[in-house]
């Protein structure tokens, strides 16, 4: 994260001339850390400028609404998680193995794996009234992660020859991937990343036990 959402993470007023883009992204930043600390229907606006160390005119100038800095707040986090994932496929070897190990990887990256993002997410998917929103905004980027797993999963059951439907399988897969994300938030002793991401791998271990291991994909070197 840049030094403008280190400071709205630490509730810091940030320099006063900045760009509008800048500002936009220090104000959603506090808005991730707001709706982890209050919950997505308890936050305001006169709660994230406090975070962010701004005034709450500011922040209507910025967003006008609550509804608007919320969806505003909900796409960025979208982008920033389709950004990551396509990221680390693209930088994975060509092996659909290699690929599915970059994939589960990637959900528990330092930088989108945090409290308060988790916490975010929780929110949005919870809240009754966020489901048509959050559908508008995140379907298209669902269906594409979607697509991408199943087709991953579809070339793994080709080259191992096991039996199974690889459109169960990867739904299987990411909805591990998801409990576990979730577990992470309500659990009273929640365990942390690197326990996570190990239960991922033992769920694709479970159906391609010939390429993974509870710590990723057999072969791969480990620290």
């Amino acid at each position: 994260m840049d030094d403008i959402g280190d400071m709205a993470k630490a509730g810091q007023a940030a320099p006063r001339k900045l760009s509008r883009g800048a500002r936009r992204q220090q104000l959603i930043e506090a808005t991730i850390e707001t709706i982890a600390a209050r919950g997505y229907s308890r936050t305001t606006l006169t709660d994230v400028a406090r975070h962010a160390g701004l005034s709450h005119g500011l922040v209507n100038f910025h967003f006008q609404t609550k509804e608007g800095l919320l969806t505003e707040t909900l796409k960025y986090l979208a982008e920033e998680y389709r950004q990551n994932w396509t990221a680390a496929l693209e930088a994975a070897g060509a092996s659909p193995a290699e690929q599915l190990d970059a994939l589960l990887r990637s959900d528990f990256n330092p930088a989108i794996c945090t409290n308060a993002r988790l916490s975010a997410w929780c929110a949005f998917w919870g809240e009754a009234q966020c489901r048509p929103m959050y559908q508008d905004l995140c379907g298209s980027n669902d269906d594409d992660y979607n697509r991408t797993l199943e087709d991953i999963c579809t070339r793994l059951v080709a080259e191992t020859a096991r039996p199974g439907d690889p459109v169960r399988i990867a739904r299987v897969i990411r909805i591990t991937t998801e409990g576990v994300w979730l577990d992470m938030m309500t659990m009273t002793d929640a365990y942390g990343p690197a326990e996570a991401m190990r239960t991922a791998f033992t769920c694709a271990a479970a159906f391609f036990p010939e390429h993974f291991d509870d710590r990723g994909v057999l072969g791969r070197k480990r620290l």
